[in-house]
């Protein structure tokens, strides 16, 4: 099966990140540069120190939580700040076996470059009774398009979700994008973030292939 690729390039237009030139051909032999990157900017994980929560830090996050089979759950043409809510999962609520992922297909990543502003400030948010239900079904990676699961503006309640969702061991990943590739309701995904020393999150390359079963 075909490997796909969900995660966004990293340029220097992307908030948070900015590259400075460290040698040249001209004058060095060799090209290089060095990268200034916010650790929740692009693609990227979360850890649980991100928002105070015990747990390992992304460098010490086991490799059984970055990869695993995710259900794909098209929730399209959502509002602006919309509240994903359990009965958007449909079916894959009752499918769902302890253990999957999911990753949420809702086409959010098309702002990312084409309207940064709402990207961010209009993002669709994991509602506190999804987030909980997450924890009781024991999921985990729950992965979104949207650069965050909760409202960047709203600290109570991006803490909220954050730590609900920590606080039942729930792998975070933001940012992904290209899920119109996905055309199977269950994939094979890997989440694998820059292996950061006590990190609270990471930019990562997120890959998927799909499942026919």
């Amino acid at each position: 099966m075909t490997w796909i690729d969900l995660t966004q390039t990293i340029t220097d237009e992307m908030p948070g990140v900015s590259f400075r030139v460290a040698k040249t051909i001209e004058k060095d032999g060799w090209n290089a540069r060095i990268l200034d990157v916010y650790t929740h900017s692009g693609t990227h994980a979360d850890a649980p120190v991100h928002f105070g929560m015990p747990g390992p830090t992304i460098d010490e996050m086991p490799l059984e939580k970055l990869m695993g089979t995710c259900w794909v759950v098209p929730i399209m043409d959502l509002e602006e700040k919309a509240l994903i809510k359990v009965e958007h999962l449909g079916e894959v609520a009752k499918q769902f076996k302890t253990g999957q992922g999911l990753l949420l297909k809702t086409g959010w990543s098309q702002w990312a470059d084409a309207d940064p502003g709402k990207y961010r400030d209009g993002l669709p948010r994991i509602s506190e009774e999804l987030a909980q239900w997450c924890v009781d079904q024991r999921v985990s990676i729950l992965a979104v398009e949207a650069p965050s699961v909760a409202d960047v503006n709203n600290l109570e309640e991006v803490t909220r979700i954050h730590r609900i969702l920590f606080g039942g061991q729930v792998f975070i990943v933001e940012g992904i994008c290209n899920t119109e590739s996905l055309d199977t309701k269950k994939i094979e995904m890997m989440v694998l973030p820059l292996k950061i020393k006590s990190g609270d999150g990471a930019p990562a390359r997120v890959i998927a292939r799909p499942l026919n079963h």
